[in-house]
C-alpha cells in the first residue's frame, strides 16, 4: 500500500524585545544566573495584573505583514490551563479564537495562523545541584535525580506560528523552517537561535491523513530532520502489520535515534480555554498595520533576486550572503563604496576576500562583524587597491591582517609598509637583468622549451622584491630579454 505523508508544523520563536510579555521583567536570554530576571507577576504571585508588551504584538503582526498573513481587527488573549512545574501561573497566557494573524503562505506552504504568547520556565535536570543565594548555599545531601526550575524564561514573549498539513517530507519542514528563521532576523523580531532554545519545532506528522503524532519542542534542524524521516517510517510499519496508531506526543531521542513516546495528545478542550479576565480585547488599528507594512525590510527572497541581478553572483554565492543579515550588509555597503571608486567594479573579488580572508580572522578571533575594527568601506578601498594593480594578492592578504588588528584604511597600511606593488619598466628590468645573470640554469632550460622554468625566473624576481612586482609586467620583460 502507498502512504502518502501529512505534516503540518506548529513553530515557536521567542521574541526580542527588552522586557517580557505581561511584565517589566528583562528578557535577557544571556542570563546565566537562575531566577534573577523574575517579578510578582511573571511569578504568578496572586493579586497580580498583566500589562502587555506591545512592541511583541508590534512584532507578532510586522512577521504576519511579511508573510501575507490577514491582521485581525480585534484580538484578545485567553487562558490554556495546565499544570507543570516551569508554568508558575497553573495556566498559559495566549491566544485561541482571535489570533493576531491569520491565513498567508512561505515556499508555498498555507499558514493558518500566528499568535502571541508566553513562554514557560526551565526545568534543569540532574542528579546534583549547587544552588547559590545571597545568605547561604545549599546542596542536595543525596545523588537521586532532581529537577530545578529556573524562571528566568517564564514570561518571555513567544511566537507561535502554525501552519495547514502542507508538507510531505523531512526535507520541505527543514527548508520552511530555515526560511522562517531567516525572516525573523531580517525583520529583527527574533534570534531564532534553535541551539539556545528560541525557536523550537513541533511537526505534526501522520499518513493518509490518519491518526496523527505531534513531535515535541524539537531544538535543531538536524534533529527535525531525523524525527520526520523516522517518524514516517515507524508508523508505515506499523500501518504495514495491521497495527493501530496512538494519537500522542513524542520526543526526539538523539542517542537512540528514534521517537520515544511522552503522553497522549491533548485537544483543545483539555486546556479549558477560556478568555483572559485581566486583559481587554483590543483593536490592533492602533498599531497602524499598513505603516508597518511600508517600512518592512527588504526580505530574504527579494534580495536573492536582486543580489544574482546587481552583483552577477551564483546561486551559492547569494545564498551564502542573504543567509547571514549581517553579511549581506555588510557586502553591500562595500560594494557600494567600490563601485563609487571604479565603476564596474569586480564584486567576485570583494566577494571572496570578505567571505574567506576576512571570514577567516573572523571565525580564528570569534569577532562578529559589530566588533570588527574593519568596516566596508575599508575593505572597498583594498579591492580597489587590488584591481588597480597597486597590491597584489600577497600583499593584500598581509594588509587585510593589518586591518584586522588595526582599524587603519588599507591606503596607509600599504604607505606605511611600503607595500605597493613596483610596476615601473624601468625599476622592473634591473631586477630582471639580475635574476638572468644569477640563473642561467634556468634561462637554458627555458631556451630549451621548459616553460616551468619561466614561472621559476618570475618567482625569483617576486621573492627579490618582497612580493611587490607586478607580475604581468615581470612575465613581459623576462619573454622579451629571454628572446
Amino acid at each position: 500500500m502507498n502512504y502518502e505523508p501529512t505534516i503540518g508544523l506548529e513553530i515557536h520563536a521567542e521574541l526580542k524585545t527588552r522586557t517580557k510579555m505581561f511584565c517589566d521583567s528583562l528578557n535577557d536570554p544571556d542570563e546565566k544566573r537562575p531566577n534573577v530576571n523574575v517579578c510578582p507577576v511573571c511569578l504568578g504571585h496572586p493579586g497580580t495584573l498583566p500589562t502587555i508588551n506591545k512592541k511583541a504584538v508590534e512584532a507578532v503582526i510586522r512577521v504576519g505583514l511579511a508573510l501575507g498573513g490577514k491582521i485581525n481587527p480585534e484580538t484578545k488573549f485567553d487562558r490554556k490551563n495546565y499544570f507543570y512545574p516551569d508554568l508558575p501561573k497553573g495556566y498559559q497566557i495566549s491566544q485561541y479564537n482571535k489570533p493576531l494573524v491569520e491565513g498567508g503562505e512561505l515556499l508555498g506552504k498555507r499558514i493558518r495562523r500566528i499568535h502571541l504568547e508566553e513562554d514557560a520556565g526551565n526545568l534543569v535536570h540532574s542528579s546534583q545541584f549547587m544552588v547559590h543565594s545571597p545568605a547561604h548555599e545549599l546542596r542536595t545531601t543525596n545523588h537521586e535525580p532532581a529537577s530545578l526550575v529556573d524562571f528566568n524564561r517564564a514570561g518571555v514573549p513567544l511566537m507561535e506560528l502554525v501552519t495547514e498539513p502542507d508538507f510531505t517530507s523531512a526535507e520541505e519542514v527543514v527548508a520552511f523552517a530555515r526560511e522562517l528563521q531567516l525572516i525573523l532576523r531580517y525583520l529583527g523580531a527574533s534570534d531564532a537561535d534553535m541551539e539556545r532554545g528560541q525557536m523550537r519545532i513541533e511537526a505534526n506528522v501522520s499518513l493518509n491523513m490518519g491518526t496523527k503524532t505531534e513531535l515535541k519542542n524539537i531544538n535543531s534542524f538536524r534533529f527535525v530532520s531525523e524525527a520526520v524521516a523516522y517518524e514516517l517510517k515507524r508508523q508505515e510499519e506499523l500501518l504495514a502489520r495491521g497495527e493501530k496508531l496512538a494519537q500522542e506526543t513524542r520526543g526526539w531521542d538523539e542517542a537512540k535515534q528514534k521517537t520515544v513516546s511522552q503522553r497522549s495528545k491533548e485537544e483543545a478542550h483539555d486546556y479549558r480555554y477560556f478568555p483572559e479576565p485581566d486583559l481587554p480585547p483590543f483593536e490592533t488599528k492602533v498599531f497602524e498595520p499598513e505603516k508597518l507594512k511600508a517600512l518592512l525590510p527588504e526580505l530574504p527572497a527579494a534580495k536573492r533576486v536582486r543580489f544574482a541581478k546587481e552583483y552577477s553572483l551564483n546561486e551559492k554565492q547569494v545564498e551564502t550572503l542573504v543567509g547571514e543579515p549581517a553579511l549581506a550588509e555588510f557586502f553591500e555597503e562595500a560594494a557600494s563604496e567600490a563601485q563609487f571608486i571604479v565603476h564596474g567594479s569586480k564584486f567576485m573579488v570583494l566577494f571572496n576576500y570578505l567571505t574567506s580572508d576576512l571570514r577567516g580572522l573572523m571565525n580564528e578571533s570569534g569577532t562578529s562583524f559589530e566588533d570588527s575594527k574593519i568596516n566596508p568601506e575599508h575593505l572597498a578601498h583594498l579591492v580597489v587597491l587590488i584591481e588597480k594593480g597597486k597590491i597584489g594578492s600577497r600583499q593584500a592578504k598581509d594588509v587585510l591582517k593589518k586591518m584586522f588588528e588595526t582599524g587603519l584604511d588599507p591606503e596607509d597600511i600599504v604607505k606605511q609598509e611600503g607595500l605597493e606593488t613596483v610596476s615601473d619598466t624601468s625599476e622592473l628590468e634591473v631586477i630582471v637583468k639580475e635574476i638572468i645573470e644569477k640563473n642561467q640554469k634556468a634561462v637554458e632550460d627555458y631556451k630549451k622549451g621548459k616553460a616551468a622554468s619561466l614561472q621559476f625566473l618570475i618567482g625569483q624576481a617576486m621573492a627579490r622584491l618582497r612580493g611587490r612586482g607586478n607580475p604581468e609586467v615581470l612575465k613581459e620583460i623576462f619573454e622579451r630579454d629571454l628572446g
